[in-house]
């Protein structure tokens, strides 16, 4: 029987870890095949409470799946839609690729020109008409700017092969004629007066002065090429724009966000070679190499204490998910099919995972009733939090018998375990109970730390603030905020960013300064998530 994994959200807290723990051993009594995993490092008060129990800490589970921007793609790798067609082949050639992508000057992904492309250009398509720049034929053919009086080059090209007498009696130039020639004096200055687009001189060809200064009267552009004139024949029609070889149609493209999995599906079907990657915004980001595919094996799982896109593991998207155990608001997790979802109003996750016992009628051993009787005691704040309900009362009195505690007296002791600011840095304050939230399409995130001396942090409460902001900015999210609780003066003191504090003055409707203290905020659930999500909606 395959193994089900069964975890809480990224930066677990005590009920995260022991509602875990308890499900699992639950599950396993039932005669399934689980097993208890944290995503992240557990914090000092949960350490507390399984060293208490004697309870061994949960593996790490580390089968994230990849996003393609783990990946090691050819990151960087495009053109830009007015370089040259042969800049583009030249390209490809370096990094051994059959494709390149195209963005436009925004760096905007506009379309892929494949090896296939090339070939079907020089065997099929009509070279006569030019649509470049001066400086792409200049680059291509290795040449010399003799005279520029115009940056864009478009026009029709005809090649002096004829006799320079038969030539000037039978071929008629007009203002958009592109002209490739030796060194044919009379034909240049033939070109000249009739005022054509430009004048490849091959071969390094000698060209009189008087014929420049009647290019510059004309406004007639000059280019030297050391290439011969057939060279140049062959070459002139690859310093086109790349741009002109862009059909109708649009290339199979993935996010950098987009699951490997995912795109291994795809390939299965399309059989491709390249990929263009892009981010949400369509900007390149590069080009994918498929060389190897391979079939998906979804884990099993089931989430506790969270049913949030952003709090879980990476790439949940490729798991299959049995069940959610969670006592929060419904986010923004959904399913292909349906599954057991048992959500209730209480205040913690570990009261939902007791009364699981009771209605499977499985007895509880010490251990796993003292991590279950943690879990409630630390969420509901020792039954101090307004979350709190009589299930929770209900289960910490019949909880406690087991476990054979005094439930306030561990409870303050376990709460105490996590309030020290000893060896911790302003990252691990943040992240020690820190859970990311979506509402539209904005994102925010909230850190709560308990501690009874604000003192430590107000302290260095700018460098505080300098990590929230960088946190915001790295990941993009409306607000970064940092609640430090104290739970004897039953409120909590607020830092956040910089740029959410327009959000907090609204969230409380008065201004709210940095370090200000919050009377009767001690629910992240309750107090300050509701507000913020009724700030962000509108």
């Amino acid at each position: 029987m395959k193994k089900t994994y069964i975890f809480g959200h990224k930066k677990p807290d005590t009920d995260s870890v022991m509602s875990a723990i308890g499900l699992s051993y639950l599950k396993n009594q039932i005669g399934e095949n689980t097993e208890a995993r944290i995503l992240g490092n557990i914090n000092k008060e949960t350490m507390y409470a399984l060293k208490y129990f004697n309870i061994k800490q949960p593996k790490y589970l580390n089968d994230v799946k990849l996003q393609l921007k783990d990946v090691d793609y050819h990151k960087g790798f495009f053109v830009k839609d007015t370089a040259s067609i042969y800049d583009g082949y030249q390209a490809m050639l370096r990094e051994d690729l059959t494709g390149v992508p195209v963005v436009n000057e925004d760096g905007n992904f506009v379309g892929l020109i494949t090896i296939k492309n090339l070939s079907h250009l020089m065997v099929n398509e009509n070279i006569e008409d030019l649509y470049t720049s001066y400086d792409n034929l200049v680059h291509v053919l290795k040449g010399e700017a003799i005279y520029r009086c115009s940056n864009e080059i478009i026009g029709k090209l005809i090649v002096a092969a004829y006799r320079s007498t038969t030539f000037l009696s039978n071929i008629k130039l007009e203002k958009n004629n592109i002209l490739i020639v030796g060194d044919r004096h009379s034909v240049i200055e033939y070109a000249i007066n009739s005022g054509v687009k430009l004048i490849i001189l091959s071969g390094d060809s000698f060209i009189k002065e008087e014929h420049i200064e009647l290019a510059k009267k004309n406004n007639v552009n000059i280019i030297r090429t050391p290439y011969d004139t057939y060279r140049v024949a062959r070459l002139v029609s690859l310093t086109n724009y790349i741009k002109t070889m862009i059909k109708i149609y649009n290339p199979t493209k993935f996010l950098d966000s987009d699951f490997v999995s995912d795109v291994v599906d795809i390939n299965n079907k399309l059989k491709h070679t390249n990929y263009p990657i892009v981010d949400k915004n369509n900007k390149c980001l590069g080009l994918l190499k498929i060389t190897d595919l391979s079939e998906k094996h979804p884990k099993k799982v089931i989430l506790v204490d969270h049913n949030e896109k952003l709090q879980s593991v990476e790439g949940l998207a490729e798991a299959e998910i049995l069940e959610i155990i969670d006592h929060h608001n419904l986010g923004s997790i959904t399913t292909n099919n349906p599954i057991n979802f048992r959500n209730m109003a209480v205040g913690s996750t570990c009261t939902i995972v007791y009364n699981l016992y009771k209605e499977r009628n499985v007895s509880i051993p010490k251990s796993i009733a003292g991590a279950l009787l943690s879990g409630i005691l630390s969420d509901t704040l020792i039954l101090k939090s307004p979350t709190a309900t009589e299930k929770d009362k209900e289960a910490i009195e019949n909880l406690v018998k087991i476990a054979d505690v005094d439930y306030h007296e561990y409870g303050l002791n376990l709460l105490k375990s996590g309030t020290s600011l000893k060896g911790m840095s302003k990252e691990d304050v943040l992240y020690n109970d820190y859970k990311m939230f979506t509402v539209n399409d904005k994102k925010f995130a909230i850190g709560q730390f308990f501690t009874m001396n604000f003192d430590e942090i107000e302290k260095e409460i700018d460098e505080y603030i300098k990590v929230l902001d960088n946190v915001a900015e790295v990941n993009d999210f409306s607000l970064v905020a940092l609640y430090v609780t104290d739970i004897i003066k039953n409120g909590s003191y607020v830092i956040f960013n910089k740029d959410g504090s327009k959000t907090m003055d609204l969230a409380y409707q008065t201004s709210v300064t940095e370090g200000q203290f919050i009377a009767g905020c001690v629910s992240r659930k309750k107090h300050v998530v509701p507000l913020v999500m009724e700030i962000l909606e509108n």
